[in-house]
């Protein structure tokens, strides 16, 4: 689970964009002061737990004192009108907190959702779902902790926690394996490098200097289970491009270890989460 340290500057973010200079004047112009109310986060439809403590940390920073009640536990799965959490609050807190806790829950349960699908679309086979960079700005961590949730594995984080030489890196230093030994020779023991590559003459250039990742970018069916022929379990082989839940078993099934998906965080719907609140 995320550390309630990673999780609260964003949800503060959100609620600060939201109550913008004023606050929320439709609460204050309506609501009595001191009025409290109960809610429950109710699912409208099946799927797969995440950013439950996004709801709970909305909610306390607008009222220190709400009490929370959280019925499922990111990574759960749930069916329709499973009731995900109960609140009580100080109403004009809560109606000020609720858009911001139904944005993000909505967001990252549509992730672990879809990456579940992925997850399932493989069983049987050895390869591994993994997500991408290709997420929200400001939302990477809580967007690859949902990857997590649905069953899914984290790629990179970011620029600097692995080498990923791509196409254009390779361009630059004239060629695969020249990239790869810069990059060994410039980094300490910890860290992984991986090379892209787009033919199989590449491949084998890339497998004499020895990275530790080779990506098989939109690499045919046939062309993968060659690959994985060639490299013989000798090296992590990364399928990427073209993935979808039509091709991803395909992709699977020629035996590649893991397969990248950019689309569990670019285009992953939000799960449709209900607030059904009544006065206390």
């Amino acid at each position: 689970m995320l550390p309630d340290i990673l999780i609260e500057p964003v949800v503060r973010a959100a609620l600060a964009e939201d109550l913008g200079r004023a606050g929320d004047v439709t609460a204050r112009a309506c609501i009595p002061e001191g009025a409290r109310m109960r809610a429950v986060f109710a699912a409208r439809k099946a799927g797969v737990l995440a950013g439950i403590d996004c709801v709970r940390l909305a909610v306390l920073a607008m009222d220190p004192g709400a009490s929370i009640d959280l019925k499922r536990r990111d990574g759960d799965a749930f069916e329709a009108g499973a009731v995900l959490a109960e609140v009580e609050a100080d109403a004009r807190a809560f109606l000020a907190a609720e858009r911001t806790a139904l944005n993000l829950l909505g967001r990252m349960c549509g992730i672990a959702t879809l990456t579940r699908a992925y997850v399932e679309a493989v069983a049987g086979t050895k390869a591994r779902i993994a997500d991408t960079r290709k997420t929200t700005p400001g939302l990477r961590a809580l967007e690859k902790h949902a990857v997590l949730c649905g069953g899914g594995v984290n790629h990179r984080f970011g620029l600097d926690d692995a080498i990923l030489i791509k196409d254009n890196h390779v361009a630059v230093c004239g060629g695969v394996g020249e990239a790869v030994r810069r990059a060994r020779a410039a980094v300490g023991h910890l860290m992984k490098v991986e090379v892209e590559v787009d033919g199989l003459d590449q491949l084998d250039e890339a497998l004499a200097a020895g990275p530790d990742v080779i990506m098989l970018d939109n690499f045919t069916l046939p062309m993968l289970r060659e690959a994985v022929a060639r490299t013989g379990g000798r090296i992590t082989l990364e399928a990427s491009g073209g993935v979808n839940l039509e091709t991803v078993r395909g992709i699977a099934g020629t035996g590649v270890d893991v397969i990248s998906v950019g689309a569990l965080t670019h285009s992953a719907p939000a799960l449709d989460v209900g607030l059904d609140a009544v006065a206390v």
